[in-house]
């Protein structure tokens, strides 16, 4: 492979963070990925974070594995398929990685530092390039989505209004009280506004918009009050509930785009 001596470690396997592990593994890229032990990625069908869960994730054409010694790891992103392990920090490979990307979308930098790579890559808010990490990627949908900034941080807020009229809040489905979750829908199931999708020890999870179940926390989990455990989506197509989105696919295109200028200046702007 062109780029097979290059490994690019995630910090964060969800549906962001995938749709840029997809286009460096078409590319030629070894990537592995780091997660928690209990993702919260809620678009679990396009995450590869849904790994540790289930063991293995196929997207699109993507393998993902839940993979827990090291050298293991090196060996399967050697061989073109995603290792995700468990790790809250960046952990020591046999096989220094030349990028880092921070994925997480925390809005915040949590612990990434400017020397964690040759290249370090954050994701949306809370980075500032040329301070913390090399490189942001835009990931506010609008104008400048997927766009690489080398000096600055983006934009701070996401949009109000989506191209319906939603707020993106009301898309967010949010625990009502601390439990276990429980589902009656699935991902790509079609609901109405106010409908039941699941309960948290007895307490109705409810949708407050009429679409299709985008996303949804595993059943089983223990949450704490307000997380984002679900989300419903008023565009109606369900084959997008598992395609890697538009706008994963315009970040991942982004640090591609980074990744090959830092490869071709041989040192970050």
């Amino acid at each position: 492979m062109l780029f097979g001596e290059y490994l690019v470690v995630f910090r964060g396997g969800g549906d962001l963070a995938t749709g840029a592990v997809y286009r460096l593994r078409r590319a030629g890229f070894p990537v592995l990925v780091l997660e928690l032990e209990q993702p919260l990625a809620i678009r679990r069908s396009v995450a590869v974070a849904t790994a540790i869960v289930d063991g293995r994730a196929l997207i699109e054409d993507l393998d993902a594995i839940y993979i827990q010694d090291v050298e293991e790891a090196v060996a399967v992103a050697r061989s073109g398929a995603i290792p995700v392990m468990v790790s809250p920090t960046l952990i020591q490979l046999p096989w220094e990685p030349a990028v880092v990307v921070d994925a997480r979308h925390a809005k915040a930098n949590i612990d990434t530092t400017i020397n964690d790579a040759p290249l370090v890559v954050g994701l949306g808010p809370g980075f500032t390039a040329g301070v913390d990490c090399h490189a942001v990627i835009e990931t506010m949908r609008g104008h400048f989505l997927g766009r690489v900034i080398w000096e600055g941080s983006p934009a701070a807020n996401p949009a109000e209004l989506d191209l319906l009229g939603i707020k993106p809040s009301e898309r967010i489905v949010r625990a009502p009280t601390v439990g276990v979750l429980s589902w009656k829908v699935a991902i790509g199931d079609l609901v109405a506004a106010g409908d039941v999708l699941g309960d948290i020890n007895g307490v109705p999870v409810r949708s407050r918009i009429g679409g299709v179940v985008r996303g949804q926390l595993p059943a089983d989990y223990e949450v704490e009050w307000n997380w984002k455990i679900a989300e419903v989506d008023p565009h109606t197509d369900t084959r997008a509930c598992f395609e890697i989105s538009d706008a994963a696919l315009a970040i991942g295109g982004g640090v591609v785009e980074a990744v090959l200028t830092w490869l071709n200046d041989r040192k970050p702007r």
